[in-house]
């Protein structure tokens, strides 16, 4: 697969460009010169093994860890090296692998929590009822604490929670780890639809089938580095991949 950039990618503007990303953890290298894009109105998946370097892209992309060499920007604007939350006020929401929400307080809780940046009460009660539109199981759980959900319920909540903060870029990290299939197949149709309604998603998935299904554009990550990008369709057509990622 050839490396093609963004804008070239249906005419798509970039809206996260990562170039030449390294990250370490003290003596361990985790990447070395990972460089991708995601365009306005993309889904973007991030594929590989488990130990590939995935979730430590988009801890470098969200700020949660430092890069020790590389450019990244949101909307134009360099962030590497901004904490998450300078990272949230440009654009940009992380639902980390584990969901990271908070188990002791309510559904409703959480969300507000998700807005902690925005003075615009009533867009923000707009915003949760648009979350319970998209996630009608959380608006019957609204009054329950995190913690007493099924898993299921709490990957619903992880990205509901991150969209409260009206994102242009929404990084989620292994949203089907640990699902039962029938709500794998629900959550992901609902990220089809947020991303249909304006919001650009990279994603890191173990399933390689469902990530390349969803998504516009894809990379393949193998022990810290970029080896193969292209099409997500394509990719899934692809031999090497079926056979590497698909168990084929």
């Amino acid at each position: 697969m050839s490396a093609e950039t963004t804008t070239g990618r249906a005419g798509r503007e970039a809206l996260l460009e990562v170039k030449d990303l390294h990250v370490a953890y003290g003596a361990i290298t985790a990447l070395t010169g990972v460089s991708l894009s995601v365009g306005r109105g993309e889904i973007v998946a991030l594929i590989g093994a488990n130990g590939a370097g995935k979730t430590s892209t988009l801890r470098a992309v969200s700020g949660m860890l430092k890069p020790k060499q590389g450019q990244i920007t949101l909307g134009g604007k360099a962030i590497a090296g901004k904490k998450s939350h300078e990272l949230v006020p440009l654009g940009m929401a992380h639902a980390p692998e584990g969901r990271g929400i908070f188990l002791n307080l309510t559904v409703d809780e959480n969300l507000t929590l998700g807005a902690y940046l925005r003075r615009d009460s009533d867009a923000i009660e707009a915003d949760r009822e648009h979350a319970f539109s998209l996630f009608p199981r959380l608006r019957e759980r609204r009054e329950q604490r995190a913690g007493t959900l099924s898993g299921g319920e709490q990957q619903m909540l992880a990205v509901a929670r991150a969209l409260m903060s009206r994102p242009s870029l929404l990084l989620l990290d292994e949203p089907s780890l640990g699902l039962a299939p029938q709500v794998i197949e629900k959550i992901f149709a609902i990220l089809r639809t947020v991303n249909e309604q304006g919001v650009s998603i990279l994603l890191v998935e173990q399933n390689a089938h469902l990530a390349l299904g969803i998504s516009h554009h894809a990379y393949v990550l193998e022990t810290g580095a970029i080896v193969m990008e292209g099409p997500g369709r394509e990719l899934l057509a692809s031999p090497e991949i079926r056979k590497a990622y698909l168990g084929e």
